[in-house]
C-alpha cells in the first residue's frame, strides 16, 4: 500500500495562521544575507524565494522556535550560549512538525522510507534526517511512546507492540 496523503492545510498554511493568532507578523523578503529566515522581536522574515511551501514550514518553524524559546541576539555562534538556544529552537521545529508522534503517524499511514515520510509530513528530506539526529541524540538508540518503539540506529525503525 502506498503512502497516505493528509488532507488538511498545508504546514505553512497552519504556520502562519498559528502566527497570526499570537500577533506575530510574518512576511516575505528579498535577503541580501544567505539566511533564509530572520527573526526581530514579534517580525519574522521568510527568505522570499525559497521555491515550496514545505521548505518555507521548515524555516518558519525554527524562526517561530526562536520566538518561543530565543532570547536576545544570538547570532554569534561561536557563544556556548547562543549555540544551546539555537538546538532549542530547532528542536521546536522539528517537534513541531514532526515529532515522535508524526514519525508513528506516517509509520501508520504506509510510509516506510525517508521519501515519503517526508512529504507525508510535509517538511524536506533534509529537514526530517536533521530532525532524526536531534531525536537520537535526545533519546540514544531508541525510544518508547505508547505502544510503539521507536529505534533511530542502525536505521529509522518503528515496531508495534501489541
Amino acid at each position: 500500500m502506498i503512502c497516505k496523503e493528509r488532507d488538511f492545510m498545508t504546514q505553512y498554511e497552519t504556520l502562519l495562521h498559528e502566527g497570526e493568532n499570537h500577533k506575530i507578523q510574518i512576511t516575505e523578503k528579498d535577503f541580501k544575507s544567505d539566511a533564509k529566515g530572520l527573526i526581530k522581536g514579534n517580525r519574522i522574515a521568510i527568505r522570499k524565494d525559497i521555491p515550496t511551501s514545505i521548505e518555507k514550514a521548515c524555516v518558519l518553524a525554527e524562526e517561530l522556535g526562536h520566538y518561543y524559546t530565543s532570547v536576545g541576539n544570538i547570532l554569534d555562534q561561536t557563544n556556548v550560549m547562543n549555540r544551546k538556544q539555537e538546538c532549542i529552537a530547532r528542536l521546536w521545529g522539528y517537534n513541531r512538525l514532526i515529532g515522535l508522534r508524526g514519525i508513528i503517524d506516517a509509520y501508520e499511514n504506509k510510509c516506510r522510507d525517508l521519501h515519503d515520510m517526508a512529504d507525508y509530513l510535509e517538511v524536506t528530506e533534509e529537514f526530517l534526517q536533521e530532525a532524526l539526529t536531534t531525536y537520537r541524540s535526545k533519546y540514544g538508540l531508541y525510544t518508547k511512546i505508547d505502544n510503539y518503539i521507536i529505534y533511530f540506529e542502525p536505521n529509522l525503525g518503528i515496531i508495534k507492540i501489541i
